[in-house]
C-alpha cells in the first residue's frame, strides 16, 4: 500500500513538473535577457499580435542557452535579433533536424514601423538549409558608435575608414556587410562623428544627420571596445575589428571588452568606461533622445562611426510544437 501511494505521489510530481516546464496552456517563449534589446522587440513583436505578458511564459535565457531548451523542449519558441545566418539557429537545425521558421504578417510588421525604427526585412530562403521560401520579419542594424569624450576626430575619421576599406581583412562572416554601399545603414536620427562624417563626405555620401561636438581634454590611445557575451556574435566579431584597427591605425590600441551588449556599451560611453561600443541603432537612437530604457539616463557623448552588419529578428520553433504562425498563440 505505501509503495502504490508512493507511485501515485510520483506521477502527481511528474505532471506538476511537466505542467511548469511547459507552461500550462500557455505557450513558453524565449524573449531575451532581460533588459537586453532582444527583449524590448521580442516584446513588441508579440504585442503586434495582441499578446501580452499573461498569454505565455517567457523566459529570458541569452539565445544559446534558450536554444538548448528548444532543443530539450522545454520551451516552444525562440525569438532573436540576429546576423545572417546565424549560427545558433544552424546548429539547432543541425541537431533536432527539424527547425522552422515563423515570419511576420504584413499588419505586423506595419506596427512595428509605426511603433519603433525597425524596418521590413526579407530573409532570403537560401539563407538556411530548411527553409523553403522567403521569410518576412524586420531588421535593425549593428553600428558603431563612439565617445564624444574620448575618440578625436583623426581617430574617428580613421576608424571609419579602416571598417570600410579594411572589412575584407575579417573572417567573421558578418565582415562582408561593412562596405560603403552599407556605411550609413542605421545612422538614420543619430548624431555622427565628425571624423567618420569627414570621411564618408570624402567618399561622396550623402546624409543630413547633425555633426556631434566633441569636448576632449586629454586624447586616449587606449580604446575600449564594448562587444557582448562571448556567446554571440559581437564579442568574436569586435575581436576582429579590434585586431584590424590596431594594425592599420598609428598610435592606439584597442582592446576588446565582454559586455551585456548594446544597452550596456551605451550606458558605459555615457559613463566613460567605454571608448567605442557595438550596439543595435534602435536602442542608439533611444540613448540619443533620452527614451525607453533611457527615459531618465540619456546619453548625449555618443555619435556614430558606422555601420556593422543587418540584424534581424528570426522566430523559430521546432515542427513537434505544430506552431505555423504567432496569430494562432493568441488564445
Amino acid at each position: 500500500m505505501k509503495d502504490k501511494k508512493l507511485s501515485i505521489l510520483s506521477i502527481m510530481i511528474g505532471i506538476v513538473l511537466l505542467m511548469t516546464a511547459c507552461g500550462g496552456d500557455k505557450p513558453s517563449i524565449a524573449i531575451g535577457p532581460a533588459a537586453s534589446e532582444t527583449n524590448s522587440a521580442s516584446r513588441l513583436l508579440l504585442e503586434a499580435y495582441g499578446l501580452e505578458d499573461g498569454d505565455y511564459k517567457s523566459f529570458q535565457e541569452g539565445f544559446s542557452d534558450a536554444a538548448d531548451q528548444v532543443q530539450d523542449g522545454n520551451i516552444d519558441l525562440l525569438i532573436g535579433v540576429l546576423g545572417l545566418p546565424a549560427g545558433s539557429i544552424e546548429s539547432l537545425h543541425n541537431s533536432t533536424g527539424d527547425v522552422v521558421m515563423l515570419e511576420l504578417s504584413d499588419e505586423a510588421i506595419d506596427f512595428i514601423e509605426e511603433n519603433s525604427a525597425y524596418r521590413r526585412h526579407t530573409i532570403p530562403a537560401d539563407t538556411y538549409e530548411f527553409l523553403d521560401k522567403d521569410i518576412q520579419t524586420v531588421t535593425a542594424y549593428a553600428v558603431l558608435m563612439g565617445n564624444t569624450n574620448t575618440i578625436t576626430e583623426e581617430q574617428g575619421y580613421e576608424l571609419a575608414k579602416t571598417m570600410v576599406e579594411h572589412s575584407n581583412e575579417i573572417t567573421h562572416a558578418q565582415g562582408k556587410e561593412m562596405t560603403l554601399e552599407n556605411a550609413l545603414n542605421g545612422a538614420e536620427g543619430l548624431p555622427i562623428h565628425p571624423g567618420a562624417a569627414k570621411y564618408y563626405e570624402e567618399q561622396g555620401l550623402e546624409f543630413d544627420n547633425p555633426i556631434a561636438e566633441l569636448d576632449i581634454n586629454d586624447e586616449k590611445s587606449e580604446l575600449v571596445l564594448g562587444t557582448g557575451s562571448s556567446g554571440g556574435t559581437y564579442y568574436p566579431l569586435g575581436g576582429e575589428m579590434a585586431i584590424v584597427f590596431n594594425n592599420h591605425i598609428d598610435g592606439i590600441n584597442v582592446t576588446n571588452q565582454e559586455t551585456g551588449a548594446s544597452l550596456e556599451n551605451l550606458a558605459g560611453i555615457r559613463d566613460g568606461n567605454i571608448d567605442l561600443g557595438m550596439t543595435v541603432h534602435v536602442p542608439a537612437l533611444d540613448a540619443f533622445n533620452g527614451e525607453g530604457q533611457f527615459k531618465d539616463n540619456q546619453v548625449e557623448n555618443a555619435a556614430f562611426i558606422g555601420h556593422i552588419y543587418p540584424e534581424a529578428a528570426q522566430i523559430v520553433t521546432r515542427k513537434s510544437t505544430d506552431i505555423k504562425s504567432l496569430e494562432e498563440l493568441k488564445k
